[in-house]
């Protein structure tokens, strides 16, 4: 059980902690994973804050962490808080981002010094294109340690031979680095291959499944942006998907989801990306049609579940990678 933190800036998590929080499932050649901790104390928050120069949202879960690793490659794909929030815009030039801002404003009547306070150089409504991060590694590992923590160091015994075989570690840590330039890394390429959706309709067995948060903000009480994961794994087939709800009162409405589909027979990956909009009072005129009362309408605007399907695309990639040897 993890214990009580008393200090804000107390070490948190300890090596353990991460170890305790960590589940993993392993289905043929691929490992799943998944941790969750809770809310980022103010020391890694500061260092996440100066490290990407954009504040952090209120609710960030900078430990939290889902991994698909292929074992024979090493090629990995995971989702973390602070490569998402990496892909939030930093700048001020985005300017449907700027007419959202002084739309918000106008419609709450605020004064010119409102809109300054809403308008600020990087996209204040998180609204990230993220995807996931792919690496590859010929090491062999567990779930890498948050960004921003107390991590346990890399065992010297899964770098190299100890000191005590002399230049034997040498030797063999430069035929490791030759074979680790020579290899070629697996890497996404566009497909016209869909997700096959009946399939995972199906009710197979679920072996695994897990939900994470890895950021939530309220938008100063005007709404919601919020990046979550959610996983589950079948015997021959998973499905994880990456979502960004964003909703600004009286604006907008975002989801942008990022679907990852293994093929654990096959060996092979597909990645799916679709980007939604539309404004929010098209939305609510959306679910009014539907015959859904106005407090229903309401309840239904904060359920990214229940408005997905009323969003026209405004973008979306189709891409896969094959990992068997």
């Amino acid at each position: 059980m993890i214990s009580h933190i008393t200090s804000p800036r107390e070490p948190f998590p300890s090596p353990d902690h991460v170890a305790q929080a960590t589940t993993s499932h392993r289905q043929g050649n691929f490992v799943i994973s998944s941790r969750k901790l809770p809310i980022s104390k103010a020391g890694p928050i500061d260092a996440m804050e100066h490290a990407l120069g954009i504040p952090v949202p209120e609710m960030i879960f900078g430990d939290n962490v889902v991994s698909i690793r292929h074992l024979p490659s090493g090629w990995t794909v995971e989702f973390n808080a602070y490569d998402a929030l990496d892909a939030v815009d930093k700048t001020d030039k985005n300017m449907l981002q700027v007419a959202y801002a002084k739309s918000w404003s106008a419609s709450r009547e605020q004064t010119s010094a409102g809109i300054k306070d809403v308008v600020k150089p990087y996209d204040w409504s998180y609204s990230s294109t993220y995807r996931g991060t792919v690496s590859v590694s010929p090491v062999p590992s567990t779930l890498p340690p948050p960004p921003f923590s107390a991590a346990p160091p890399t065992p010297t015994s899964l770098l190299s031979y100890s000191s005590e075989d002399g230049d034997a570690s040498e030797d063999t840590k430069e035929k490791e680095e030759v074979k680790e330039d020579t290899r070629k890394k697996p890497e996404f390429t566009p497909t016209n291959k869909p997700i096959p959706i009946e399939l995972l309709k199906r009710r197979d067995p679920i072996l695994f499944f897990d939900e994470v948060m890895l950021y939530e903000s309220e938008l100063d009480d005007n709404g919601i942006s919020m990046y979550s994961v959610k996983v589950r794994v079948h015997e021959h087939r998973m499905l994880l998907l990456a979502r960004l709800f964003m909703r600004l009162d009286n604006v907008v409405v975002r989801i942008r989801d990022t679907r990852i589909y293994v093929d654990f027979a096959a060996e092979e990956v597909t990645r799916e990306y679709t980007a939604k909009e539309l404004g929010f009072n098209d939305v609510r005129q959306k679910l009014l049609m539907t015959g859904l009362v106005p407090d229903a309408v309401i309840v239904a605007m904060r359920d990214a579940n229940k408005i997905a399907d009323l969003l026209p695309t405004v973008e979306q990639t189709l891409e896969s990678v094959s990992l068997r040897s």
